[in-house]
């Protein structure tokens, strides 16, 4: 049974359990349950990147599918995938109409299938962007690249910005092939574990984004004191919205709309405080413009690169 399949199980049987639960006290015999909405077409697939752990990432996108779903007038459902690279790979064959999709995977997914974005977050303190960064434990004694030789690395997957390609230009910019510099490297998955494997001592190195870096820290005062940043990349967008290049233009215009006039009314406010964002902005094909320049400094084609993890 695959990953998702596991998490759509585990998620009805709570969702079972919860409503078992809470049932003798939750309605009075008068009263009848709410109607389910009703919508006009097929379920709208949205696919979602695995950024941190996945039942986190479903709690912080459901309350926006279910928004959108009311604007839009056709059910969006979300799936997460277990690692970058699948939004490329099964964008098609699982269906997917759209996703929210990280810099380096947008660019990918674009080159590959044409996929077009649409919006993308403004968090509440006004950035829409973020970066890269390279970090180690303070006690590490590792200060720059020559005192990386024999250490542990985590990347996060091939197919991120901050949590591959950054270390790949920083590593080249020093003329170090780092498979052969580094005693053990490997890919974590998420860019919650690839900090906490360094800041647990699983890896001397490792990189991510630094909205999950910032996130984490919030709640965990060991991240600010034990970890030290060494590197950062430049900014690039937020994880945008992009859907297939053949989807309807009414209901490309409509998610468009929604995402983008969230914030002028009360409910979309909620959602969007709770997401974490004060609005959504329009994004286009240049704001990837950074991304498109690493890409190219690293000698990668983005037609034909291997995104797979090894």
């Amino acid at each position: 049974m695959g990953v998702i399949m596991r998490i759509w199980k585990s998620a009805g049987i709570l969702v079972l359990l919860v409503t078992t639960l809470i049932a003798p006290g939750g309605c009075s015999k008068t009263e009848k349950p709410a109607p389910a909405p009703e919508f006009q077409g097929q379920d709208l697939l949205i696919g979602l990147i695995p950024e941190q752990n996945l039942f986190r990432q479903f709690e912080r996108y459901e309350p926006l599918a279910a928004y959108l779903s009311k604007k839009i007038g056709r059910n969006v459902k979300l799936t997460v995938l277990p690692r970058y690279g699948n939004i490329v790979d099964n964008f098609a064959s699982n269906g997917l109409d759209a996703a929210f999709f990280g810099s380096f995977t947008y660019t990918l997914a674009h080159a590959k299938m044409g996929v077009e974005v649409l919006a993308r977050p403004e968090y509440l303190n006004g950035t829409s962007t973020y970066h890269g960064l390279i970090f180690v434990r303070k006690d590490s004694r590792i200060a720059s690249v020559k005192d990386m030789a024999g250490k542990r690395f985590a990347f996060v997957d091939k197919a991120t910005t901050a949590g591959y390609l950054l270390p790949l230009a920083y590593f080249k910019k020093h003329n170090v092939n780092y498979k052969k510099y580094l005693k053990e490297w490997y890919f974590t998955g998420t860019h919650e574990d690839a900090i906490l494997d360094v800041l647990n001592r699983k890896a001397d190195i490792g990189a991510a984004k630094n909205t999950v870096f910032e996130r984490i820290s919030a709640s965990d005062s060991r991240i600010k004191n034990e970890l030290i940043i060494l590197e950062k990349s430049p900014d690039v967008p937020e994880n945008g919205l992009a859907v297939r290049k053949d989807l309807d233009a009414v209901t490309k215009r409509k998610l468009k709309d929604a995402l983008l006039a969230m914030h002028e009314d009360s409910a979309g406010s909620a959602v969007l405080k709770a997401f974490g964002a004060r609005r959504f902005i329009e994004t286009t094909e240049k704001d990837y413009q950074p991304v498109y320049r690493y890409a190219q400094e690293t000698d990668l084609d983005l037609a034909t690169y291997d995104y797979r993890n090894e």
